[in-house]
């Protein structure tokens, strides 16, 4: 029996049973034998093979950046370890000796320590900060850190001295600390929803499509702008905006020149011609923020689009593939060619954003 015999994944508390039943989904669509285990607001899912089966099967087959409410996610034991508070690395390097014998040739790339994100998960940050050059150096002196190693460590710590030891592949799972971007606030944003639009584009752009898609120049619409948090992000970027609200804007974006604002309905405003960017956050049903978005796709008039889809109080999971089916089926059939990717992200809260780029 495989040693690594579960996936941890990591979400925002209150969204476990959409985390997995979201992974359950992609388990039974490869017919692989696993079982789910969470507990609610933990911010926890375990994902349990039921045969031994190697877990870490999962991480060919499973694309971590197609999950879209795991922030996090990597295999391990099924069971924690107890550390002695005293020295507690003994007990960790046993743990990866373990490891080494269903992962030859065992060697880390980078190490994570993580927490889950509740009250109680956050009163860990100062310890994880503290041991972790401790383990590094210990790790090092082993020889167990190599740059040429497909591999990340992963500790994530129920408390300081009870552990889960595991592993995931550095291409196939989230590139920031626990699926968390460290962003500071914009002195000079209007708004804290400006760190939404920030991390959506880290996110789902690479830094040379970032270079490539946002120029100056380009044209934007933000609909439901007021007071301008996704604006001010699109012109840090370069980009001309015309921003769609009957709210007010904010007076210094506004002396930007580089914002015209428009006081119209949203949901009918169209522009003269193609922009290269649609964004959009408004709290609207999801299914007509979806058909919004489709139109102003198969009407041909942007080419690429960032929004937010907020969710219902129940059967969010159902809501979510409900309107990317939508959004897909919509522009399949007018023939576009599209990628279009989705995350609940650490700045969302009752939302998912999706990112759609059409060539």
């Amino acid at each position: 029996m495989s040693h690594l015999n579960e996936i941890i994944l990591l979400c925002r508390p209150g969204f476990e049973k959409e985390c997995a039943g979201e992974i359950i989904e992609h388990v039974n669509n490869q017919q692989f034998p696993a079982y789910i285990q969470t507990k609610n607001n933990s911010g926890i899912v375990l994902l349990i093979s039921s045969t031994g089966t190697p877990i870490t099967e999962l991480f060919n087959t499973v694309s971590f950046d197609t999950l879209i409410f795991a922030r996090q996610w990597f295999a391990c034991s099924k069971h924690s370890i107890s550390l002695d508070d005293s020295d507690r690395l003994p007990a960790i390097l046993d743990e990866l000796t373990n490891i080494e014998d269903a992962i030859t040739g065992l060697s880390f790339n980078d190490i994570e320590l993580s927490y889950a994100d509740t009250n109680e998960g956050k009163s860990l940050n100062k310890f994880c900060r503290q041991f972790q050059p401790h383990l590094l150096n210990t790790l090092k002196k082993k020889r167990l850190m190599s740059a040429h190693s497909a591999w990340r460590l992963h500790l994530l710590f129920i408390d300081s001295l009870n552990v889960y030891v595991g592993l995931a592949p550095m291409e196939n799972s989230a590139r920031d600390s626990m699926g968390i971007p460290r962003l500071k606030m914009p002195g000079a944003a209007p708004s804290r929803s400006t760190l939404k639009l920030d991390e959506a584009i880290r996110w789902f752009l690479t830094t040379e499509q970032q270079s490539k898609l946002f120029k100056s120049g380009m044209t934007a619409v933000d609909l439901g702008a007021a007071p301008g948090g996704w604006s001010w992000q699109l012109v840090q970027r370069g980009c001309l905006v015309t921003a769609i609200d009957n709210g007010p804007m904010n007076d210094q974006l506004m002396k930007s020149g580089m914002v015209e604002h428009l006081k119209t309905d949203a949901f009918t405003y169209l522009p003269g011609k193609r922009v290269d960017w649609l964004v959009c956050d408004m709290a609207e049903r999801p299914l007509h923020v979806s058909r919004l978005i489709s139109r102003w796709f198969t009407s041909k008039r942007c080419s690429n689009a960032i929004f937010n889809l907020k969710l219902p109080m129940k059967k969010r999971l159902v809501a979510v593939n409900e309107c990317i089916e939508l959004i897909r089926k919509n522009m399949s059939s007018s023939g576009l060619t599209f990628s279009i990717q989705a995350k609940h992200l650490y700045h969302d809260r009752e939302e998912i954003t999706v990112c759609i780029l059409c060539s």
